[in-house]
């Protein structure tokens, strides 16, 4: 990554590798931080946490997978860009632009993990209940009860798989990041009295 950017005439890569053991230095305002893995960004944050400076600089997230949860977690953590690891040298290059440009960045196949999210967030302010299916509304006692994909796969006669995608849909419509607050946010009393 760092032999790539070094060729572009106006990049200048200030710390080629970054060690899980060294934390951030404090890059100029307007930097670009590229990291290729959610876990450091955690890590360093989780130290600095005492610290309530806003940091200067941008975070861009590269060779990461589609995984929608880890997505929502990176933008949680504050990540401007997220680039997939199939990802070619021009698209981190614009990726690179883009976030150093105060623009945000991410794959068009996640663009609907963002809507999802801010759609539920809309119907959950609103008071209305989130928009979920009868199967999935089936599967939110389950869920609350603390039981696996694989308990709840053979309860209800279905596939593992099947149920791991419905509560990645019910994840993504509640806007939460793990089963527990799902279950919690599709409870009747967190929904308003006013039904």
């Amino acid at each position: 990554m760092a032999r790539i950017l070094t060729k572009v005439a106006d990049f200048r890569v200030a710390v080629p590798v970054f060690a899980r053991t060294q934390t951030l230095s404090q890059p100029l305002p307007g930097s670009v931080v590229i990291l290729d893995s959610l876990q450091i960004l955690e890590q360093h944050q989780s130290a600095e946490q005492d610290s309530h400076e806003i940091d200067p600089y941008y975070r861009l997230l590269v060779a990461m997978g589609a995984d929608s949860e880890q997505f929502l977690r990176a933008i949680h953590r504050g990540v401007r860009g997220y680039v997939l690891r199939d990802a070619s040298a021009r698209d981190l290059v614009a990726a690179v632009r883009a976030v150093s440009a105060g623009e945000a960045v991410c794959p068009p196949r996640l663009m609907s993990v963002l809507f999802d999210v801010v759609s539920s967030q809309s119907a959950r302010g609103s008071g209305n209940r989130q928009r979920l299916t009868r199967r999935e509304e089936e599967l939110i006692p389950l869920i609350g009860r603390g039981l696996t994909n694989k308990e709840i796969a053979a309860q209800l006669h279905l596939s593992e798989e099947t149920i791991k995608s419905h509560v990645h849909r019910i994840l993504r419509k509640v806007g939460v990041d793990d089963r527990r607050s799902a279950a919690e946010a599709c409870q009747p009393s967190a929904v308003g009295s006013g039904d």
